[in-house]
């Protein structure tokens, strides 16, 4: 999913004479909520829906006086987490930082199993639909491209309306024990070919052993797609 760290810098509402003597506990929470408010929006034009909340500081909060914008931003990703960390922090002649708890639930659409799918079945489209999903609920990512789905294989099985995250899939493999598969021995642009037999199940960019029919020797090699591998030369 998406990794990007909002900052935005805001500046402070700072009420009576131009010259503060600190910055207070309602102007950092201030400056945290205009902050999320820009992120709701940035997120809106992608088609998310972003509600949030900043916590609660004790009104007694009295930080030295920043001559500059306080700058916020997230100091933990918030497509991983409804309760993300936010850091605001002053960047003047007497620099700190903070650290203010938020609560920031992002919906948008993710992909869910129209029917029971069972362990080891292959992924088509008939078998995900999409559904409003808090796509930041869980740590594991949210899956909203079916792309990334059909032709998956499902690491276990899954009831109907489970949202569809990584961890549930896996690759199918390009080779399985006993296939016949082209070896390719490799050094810069010059190779040759052989043929041999794959002696387990592997992915593409796995390493399987595979016997060399010509030689009999058994070798480690890389799959590189569907019965093809390589060895270094």
């Amino acid at each position: 999913m998406r990794t990007t760290i909002f900052v935005v810098t805001l500046l402070m509402s700072v009420a009576g004479p131009a010259q503060a003597e600190n910055t207070t506990a309602e102007q950092i929470q201030h400056a945290a909520a205009s902050f999320l408010e820009a992120f709701a929006k940035k997120q809106a034009e992608n088609g998310f829906d972003v509600t949030h909340k900043t916590g609660r500081l004790d009104s007694r909060l009295s930080l030295a006086t920043c001559e500059h914008p306080l700058a916020v931003s997230f100091s933990s990703d918030p497509w991983h987490t409804t309760q993300p960390t936010l850091e605001v922090a002053c960047r003047g002649e007497r620099p700190w930082r903070m650290f203010l708890s938020a609560s920031v639930s992002i919906r948008g659409e993710g992909l869910v199993a129209a029917r029971p799918l069972a362990r080891g079945e292959r992924v088509m489209a008939s078998m995900i639909e999409a559904e409003s999903v808090v796509v930041n609920a869980t740590r594991k990512g949210v899956i909203t491209d079916a792309d990334q789905l059909v032709g998956m294989e499902m690491r276990r099985g899954v009831n109907t309306g489970t949202l569809m995250t990584p961890d549930l899939l896996s690759a199918p493999a390009a080779v399985t024990r006993g296939d016949h598969v082209i070896i390719t021995a490799r050094k810069g642009s010059f190779s040759v070919n052989s043929r041999g037999k794959a002696m387990a199940d592997a992915g593409v960019g796995d390493q399987v052993l595979v016997e060399n029919l010509s030689s009999s020797r058994t070798i480690k090699a890389l799959v590189t797609a569907p019965g093809q591998v390589e060895i270094p030369m």
